[in-house]
């Protein structure tokens, strides 16, 4: 039984490190990269992997130390990877929409001018972008 309770131990720590060493490199790059794009990734991939690993070893806590199950750190972890692609994905759409040109550093948005949405590529259309069509409600009420 002391085995047993050793390797759960190690199994618990494990878990909570790796999630703590990816939670901590995650707010680490959300600081450091230097666009909001670029930021996005800090939260949304290696945080939320971070989130999900310290849950998983909470859940093998509850489990393996106290002998019960621990519906909460599952939904938890639900929530966490459901909500986060959202409102990455809300994110970055709100970017491209308030693209805008930053004279203090100089740096002139390749996709366009100030204000303008980024001109698509040829045969594909922004979805966020798209006017409304003629005979659409949207279209009619202006």
């Amino acid at each position: 039984m002391s085995v047993l309770n050793s390797l759960a131990d190690i199994a618990i720590s494990a878990m909570i490190v790796i999630g703590a060493t990816f939670a901590l490199i995650g707010s680490w790059g959300m600081v450091r990269l230097p666009t909001l794009m670029e930021r996005l990734h800090g939260p949304t991939k290696a945080t939320t992997l971070g989130l999900g690993g310290m849950l998983v070893g909470s859940i093998l806590f509850f489990h393996l130390a106290e002998g019960t199950w621990a519906l909460h750190e599952l939904l938890i972890s639900l929530f966490l990877f459901i909500t986060a692609p959202i409102s990455a994905n809300m994110i970055a759409k709100v970017h491209l929409h308030q693209l805008r040109v930053k004279p203090e550093n100089g740096v002139l948005d390749p996709v366009g001018p100030a204000g303008q949405p980024p001109v698509p590529s040829a045969g594909s259309n922004w979805a966020t972008y798209e006017a409304p069509h003629a005979a659409s409600a949207a279209a009619t009420s202006e």
